[in-house]
């Protein structure tokens, strides 16, 4: 704030006459008001796509009010979406400490220890998220992507399970329980489950997953070529053996879709493919 001096105080005047200089002190309710504004402002930039923007005014949130979780979960996001994973734990970590009953926090902690490859580290933070919050599909997903992660197939698809109990259009869920049923050998529930999963979204990456499995059983007509022409125009990446690891596909779905897209029918879509894959090894 700038400070507001008489004229008399700029010249000189005799002290007895000076004015005293006032600085205006913004009371502990103004600052928590305008830290929940700034935190706000921080919450649309993230969902306009604009992290590094967002971490700057949650950090500057969090300065103006350090006792406010939501501050520091707005800056946590904000700054694991800008990779700075480091950052985005310490911040965790201090918005678990103001209220460590909050699940949210719990799960989000569990996300990142996955995004950083920490299966194990997650399981027991996604698990007590669910404690607190039993109802939250998306923490019964990672921690089905955690079991993935360590092989536990079983343990995965009551998870992904789970997740689609609570909410039954979950795709991504249903999608998953598909890969991990196919490394367990039963590809043809995975291939029901892959059907569902197109009626609810048409995503790249069930449909090159049911083109391969169909293939796979001998299924010599041109649908699972057209499949997975149409999932490479929408996805590229997927003909990149790195980027189908990332998503936890298993050996079996993988070695399945090497063979579909070897067919002399594909060369010239997965040469596309290559081309406009842009797909990068998460830091």
């Amino acid at each position: 704030m700038i400070a507001l001096l008489s004229a008399a105080a700029i010249v000189g005047a005799p002290s007895a006459k000076a004015v005293v200089p006032y600085v205006y002190v913004p009371s502990s309710e103004e600052l928590t008001g305008s830290a929940i504004g700034i935190g706000r402002t921080a919450a649309q930039l993230l969902q306009m796509g604009q992290p590094k923007e967002a971490a700057k005014l949650a950090a500057l949130a969090v300065r103006l009010d350090p006792q406010d979780e939501r501050l520091w979960s707005v800056l946590a996001e904000a700054q694991l979406r800008s990779d700075d994973l480091d950052q985005a734990s310490q911040s965790l970590a201090r918005a678990k400490e103001l209220n460590p009953d909050k699940a949210g926090l719990w799960f989000a902690q569990g996300a990142l220890a996955l995004r950083d490859e920490r299966p194990e580290e997650a399981i027991p933070l996604i698990e007590r998220g669910l404690e607190l919050d039993p109802k939250i599909p998306a923490g019964y997903f990672d921690l089905g992507n955690a079991h993935i992660m360590l092989d536990d197939l079983p343990s995965a698809l009551d998870s992904f399970e789970r997740a689609t109990n609570l909410k039954p259009d979950f795709w991504e869920a249903l999608n998953n329980q598909a890969l991990v049923l196919y490394e367990m050998g039963n590809a043809d529930e995975a291939i029901r489950r892959w059907r569902s999963v197109l009626t609810i979204e048409e995503n790249a990456e069930p449909l090159l997953a049911l083109a391969a499995a169909l293939h796979q059983q001998g299924i010599d007509s041109d649908i699972p070529l057209k499949m997975a022409r149409k999932a490479l125009n929408q996805e590229p990446n997927y003909v990149l053996t790195p980027h189908q690891i990332e998503q936890l596909w298993g050996v079996k779905i993988r070695q399945a879709t090497a063979r579909l897209l070897a067919l002399p029918e594909m060369v010239s879509s997965v040469e596309r493919a290559q081309a406009n894959a842009t797909w990068k090894k998460r830091q």
